[in-house]
């Protein structure tokens, strides 16, 4: 049974280990499924200058590490801020290569929009704020992401998921979000955090509408960084996915 790769697409600040856990349930719930998380320009292993970096150097280095990873049929998975990214990389990888576009609690303005523009609740304040700071890298505070992102989780969890934050770009909040060139033939699916206090689930609904709608909706009982909280569900939710694409 051959299945697609699975490729782990992180939000703001995050890094690719944010999928540790999960891509550990991964290996024990499907070990036969390629796994690549990648790290986006500015993060551990791909250094950059966040004050400058566009969404499009995301793409191109996100579309090189799947190329280099030699994987060819994909499944992509992006996580909040990576609704800015995953489409990109859809597109540029083309539908005959992409079985299923996933997005997992993500941010994805209307065409036109930046997240600055369309953001709201308690991260509204602080992406605002990097205009005001001459757009330099900033940040999380540990009291805003411990809010945002890691309600309901155990004292382990949320040590884990705080001391995994990274600095953020300024530049790429303020781009518009441009999807023009998403292949509408790629299924979309959406997992939906009903917990989630970072991006609530009306306006998830929201992003979805400004995708155009998705294909299929998984709801999860979980906060905002639910591959944190609740890997063993993630990872199985992933797997199943690619596993509908078994052998095509």
């Amino acid at each position: 049974m051959a299945l697609p790769g699975l490729v782990l697409i992180h939000g703001g600040a995050h890094a690719a280990d944010c999928w540790d856990l999960t891509v550990a349930e991964l290996a024990s719930q499907a070990p036969e499924l390629r796994v690549l998380a990648v790290d986006l320009p500015g993060r551990a292993n791909k250094p950059a200058d966040l004050a400058t970096v566009t969404i499009t150097d995301w793409v191109n280095s996100a579309v090189a590490d799947i190329d280099d990873a030699g994987l060819g049929d994909v499944v992509v998975v992006g996580h909040s801020m990576a609704g800015l990214t995953v489409p990109g990389i859809v597109a540029k990888l083309g539908a005959a290569r992409v079985r299923e576009l996933i997005l997992l609690a993500a941010f994805v303005p209307p065409q036109g929009k930046s997240v600055v523009d369309t953001l709201r609740g308690p991260l509204a304040p602080l992406a605002r704020s990097a205009g005001w700071i001459e757009r330099k890298s900033f940040p999380m505070p540990i009291a805003l992401a411990r809010f945002a992102f890691c309600n309901g989780m155990t004292r382990e969890q949320r040590r884990m998921t705080l001391s995994r934050l990274c600095m953020e770009s300024p530049s790429v909040i303020f781009e518009q979000a441009d999807r023009s060139d998403l292949p509408n033939e790629v299924p979309r699916t959406w997992i939906m955090t009903l917990r989630d206090r970072a991006l609530s689930a009306r306006q998830q609904l929201t992003a979805i509408e400004s995708l155009g709608g998705v294909d299929t909706m998984i709801c999860v009982d979980g906060c905002h960084d639910v591959m944190f909280s609740e890997p063993k569900l993630v990872a199985a939710i992933l797997a199943n996915r690619c596993r509908l694409w078994a052998n095509g």
